[in-house]
């Protein structure tokens, strides 16, 4: 057994204290030692996209990164987007009258990039929301809905409705 590194972080606003083996995915440790079960790992090499995490307001894929790498870390995962009273998000709320759900395996690293993305850039033009879309693999249908949606949310914002 390899020795243990002792990490603190946050997720989802909350202060984690963690000892962890120095080759433990952040994936498995969300999943595994915090059951944040929504971070979903599908190729685990980094490309589909579904464990798509904020890391410091930064969309990273979790399966990719050790959760070592994460000590003083401020992390948000999908169960962290709505609010503590469970209201959606503008983007899952945009995302539910939109249709963009599909199957639902890919959607929260979708809601994380797109999150990522509004955050950095309030009001994205069209052709920017398709780039940060195109890295995500998602075989259910297509990604016009989860565009339209993030699309809406621009447009709030612009605005000045939220």
């Amino acid at each position: 057994m390899s020795e243990l590194h002792a990490i603190a972080l946050a997720v989802n606003g909350r202060k984690v204290d963690a000892k962890v083996e120095p080759r433990r995915l952040l994936a498995d440790f969300l999943r595994r030692d915090l059951d944040l079960t929504g971070t979903h790992i599908g190729c685990e090499h980094g490309v589909c996209g579904a464990c798509t995490i904020l890391v410091d307001g930064v969309p990273v894929r979790s399966c990719l990164m050790f959760a070592v790498q994460a000590d003083g870390c401020e992390v948000v995962t999908i169960e962290g987007l709505a609010g503590e009273d469970g209201r959606l998000s503008p983007l899952q709320q945009e995302f539910r009258e939109h249709h963009a759900l599909q199957c639902g395996f890919c959607t929260p690293g979708v809601l994380i990039s797109l999150t990522g993305l509004l955050d950095a850039s309030p009001d994205p033009d069209e052709a920017t929301i398709r780039d940060v879309v195109s890295g995500h693999i998602c075989r259910c249908t297509g990604y016009q809905a989860m565009i339209a949606a993030a699309r809406a949310v621009g447009g709030r914002v612009a605005s000045g409705r939220s």
